[in-house]
């Protein structure tokens, strides 16, 4: 798969996480990816999945591109979301601060967060009248 990529199309419902992340294993499970990074990225991408569904087209539905590639130099698994959906930025959201007791924290914002620090690299675009969120994890 390396030098390639391969795409999953799904209804934005939070019923297909299962499925996406299934595609992810799989993709990163031919590339032997070591599981500690497979379960980072997998954590990533059921944050990203888990908004899109639950916010892009709120109250209608639509659809979610999932679309992974690897490559070999360096070594990195780069995941794509794409939808539809409203236009949101969500890495234009403030990191939450992480240093107060659970009760006094805003709630939200943890999810973007970790999405960052377990990625290697997270951006964000609207173009062609898609969300599109790429994450980047070297492997």
């Amino acid at each position: 798969m390396r030098g390639s990529y391969k795409e999953l199309v799904v209804p934005a419902q939070i019923e297909k996480l299962q499925e996406v992340l299934s595609f992810l294993e799989q993709a990163l499970g031919e590339v032997d990816c070591p599981l500690k990074k497979q379960m980072q990225i997998a954590v990533a991408a059921e944050e990203v999945f888990v908004n899109i569904a639950s916010y892009a087209y709120a109250p209608g539905t639509g659809a979610v591109t999932v679309r992974i590639e690897i490559s070999d130099d360096p070594a990195a698994a780069t995941i794509t979301f794409s939808d539809s959906g409203v236009p949101f930025d969500p890495l234009k959201k403030a990191d939450p601060n992480v240093t107060l007791p659970a009760e006094e924290r805003e709630i939200g914002g943890l999810g973007i967060f970790m999405t960052r620090k377990f990625m290697d690299n997270v951006t964000y675009t609207y173009k062609d009248g898609k969300n599109v969120l790429t994450l980047k994890k070297n492997l």
